[in-house]
């Protein structure tokens, strides 16, 4: 007997889903773009219609940063809402290996074209550009490049998950803590000894204009650098096999048997005395054997007196 089902209760046919290789490309020209518009946009327009009617310096730099962070985040939630709930398994790592890839490109092209010059160096830069171009493309469209971006995205490098949060807390906070230290240290010597232009341009063959790749480099750079090292102290510590080692680390630390105050001073008075002791007698030791060996009647080192005398000699002559 057929049944009546109403179209409301019908089970939804989900949408076709993109491939990895295609969502990890869209991806990447989204994240370029967010970036284009953060890192250059929204300074040439600070600068030119903001900053000149701001007399405050401090102010100018609160507001900035405060439009700069508001944006970044207006971006990153439409581009979450862009990916959907469900995106392909590995696309994030995608994205970052497309954008790598898209780098290196670049440069490596660049770097012939501004070696070479003349038409030799048009021909040289265009099919390095293509081969590298069609190895990327085999690469990402294939089996390894696959592998390599779920691999990456399931070390948990692009996620916000934590590992066993509540195992190793204190050797995960003093990694953090270490791993801060040297980004943050890099950053300030960086911003104090301004050796970063206050705008960053890359010179470019052919004839053409440099480009401008980032507009107010001297605070821009080190922010971006605390901003990755963070980052990266936040994830280092949840990567499964590095956790894994920092947990171990701290329930072995756990198992060692501390001693008290009174016990460590105590050990410590007993080294140092015992090193005391111990060169004392050495010293002892060495006098006596150089004092009996140098007599006339052992003679194996030479005496004193006979020494001094042909230092003496040994002045005369010079």
């Amino acid at each position: 007997m057929a049944t009546a089902v109403e179209p409301s209760s019908a089970p939804s046919t989900p949408g076709k889903v993109l491939s990895l290789p295609i969502a990890s490309l869209i991806g990447a020209i989204y994240v370029l773009a967010a970036l284009a518009v953060v890192f250059y946009a929204i300074p040439v327009f600070w600068t030119q219609y903001i900053t000149a009617a701001l007399k405050n310096r401090t102010l100018d730099y609160a507001l900035w940063g405060t439009a700069t962070v508001a944006v970044l985040v207006a971006l990153v939630w439409f581009g979450r809402k862009l990916a959907g709930e469900n995106p392909p398994k590995g696309v994030h790592g995608g994205i970052f290996l497309m954008i790598s890839a898209a780098i290196a490109i670049f440069f490596l092209v660049r770097a012939v074209a501004l070696n070479v010059e003349g038409n030799a160096g048009m021909i040289a830069s265009a099919v390095i550009g293509v081969a590298l171009l069609y190895g990327a493309v085999r690469f990402f469209t294939g089996l390894t490049g696959e592998r390599w971006m779920v691999a990456l995205e399931e070390q948990g490098w692009f996620s916000f998950m934590q590992y066993k949060r509540s195992l190793g807390v204190r050797v995960r906070r003093l990694t953090v803590l270490g791993i801060l230290l040297v980004g943050g240290t890099g950053a300030y010597s960086l911003w104090v000894q301004g050796v970063l232009p206050a705008q960053w341009t890359l010179r470019m063959p052919f004839d053409v204009p440099p480009i401008v790749l980032l507009n107010s480099a001297t605070l821009v750079i080190p922010a971006l650098i605390v901003l990755v090292t963070g980052w990266i102290a936040f994830r280092a510590v949840n990567v499964p096999d590095f956790a894994e080692f920092l947990i171990a680390t701290e329930a072995e630390m756990n198992k060692v048997s501390w001693s008290t105050r009174r016990r460590l001073m105590q050990d410590t008075v007993v080294v140092l005395l015992t090193t005391l002791i111990m060169t004392l007698f050495l010293l002892v030791v060495d006098l006596f054997w150089g004092w009996l060996l140098s007599r006339q009647t052992v003679g194996v080192l030479p005496s004193r007196s006979t020494g001094q005398e042909k230092g003496q000699v040994h002045e005369a002559k010079w």
